[in-house]
């Protein structure tokens, strides 16, 4: 049986490459955007058993839509990818930044991934062996984190604990919670320089894809396990 995996944010960059190779994997893939119009373009253009469906992760009416949407075609959620992300800036150093950004990160890092996972929870919990997996940052691991992009990695960071948490709380259900950083990359956040977008998408493909057995709540790059 197929898994059904949703993915936020995934009209493009990430998000859409993301779903590509999932659906090439024969998934069923729900590729979701703020914008119905703008999903059903990303998933026409991927081709295979790709779903477009609108959620935008900051209104808590278009989450509990989507969750009955998918509830009445397909019944569960096997995986949840919180993708959305963004506010990345290699000025914002911890002692100049403007906190109104550092709001904004919260809200897009944390708060988008928090609300929709709360939304979407009672589909995973119906599936067998849920699985979360939360875009992160190597820039949110405390060891290796530096100055320059403080607000960003202060709210991934802050991610990274709900990660935790809830793969504290979930694991009791069989549900595994992981995070998964794509490193950088050539994204439209990203910006120039960074890797192939085909290689972060394949950094979080891997943790789609870990079997149960290695365990719950763990931050990995690249198949390799990053420090917290």
């Amino acid at each position: 049986m197929a898994r059904i995996v949703l993915i936020t944010g995934a009209n493009r960059g990430l998000g859409h490459e993301l779903a590509a190779q999932l659906a090439a994997d024969g998934d069923t893939v729900l590729l979701s955007a703020r914008n119905a119009e703008a999903a059903a373009r990303a998933a026409a253009g991927i081709g295979g058993d790709v779903h477009p469906i609108q959620l935008d992760t900051s209104n808590q009416a278009s989450i509990d839509a989507a969750a009955t949407t998918i509830e009445t075609a397909h019944g569960r959620l096997d995986v949840l990818v919180n993708n959305v992300g963004g506010i990345f800036d290699f000025a914002q150093q911890p002692s100049t930044v403007d906190l109104g950004k550092v709001h904004e990160a919260l809200e897009i890092n944390l708060f988008s991934a928090w609300r929709t996972t709360q939304g979407l929870l009672p589909l995973v919990r119906k599936a067998q062996g849920g699985r979360i997996v939360n875009v992160s940052s190597e820039a949110a691991s405390l060891e290796r984190m530096g100055a320059h992009t403080s607000a960003y990695s202060a709210s991934k960071a802050a991610l990274n604990a709900l990660t935790r948490a809830l793969a504290a709380e979930l694991a009791e259900n069989g549900i595994t919670v992981h995070v998964a950083s794509p490193g950088w990359t050539a994204t439209e956040l990203g910006g120039e320089g960074g890797r192939p977008v085909s290689e972060g998408a394949a950094s979080i493909k891997h943790v789609v894809n870990l079997p149960a057995e290695v365990g719950n709540g763990l931050f990995y790059q690249d198949e390799q396990i990053l420090p917290w």
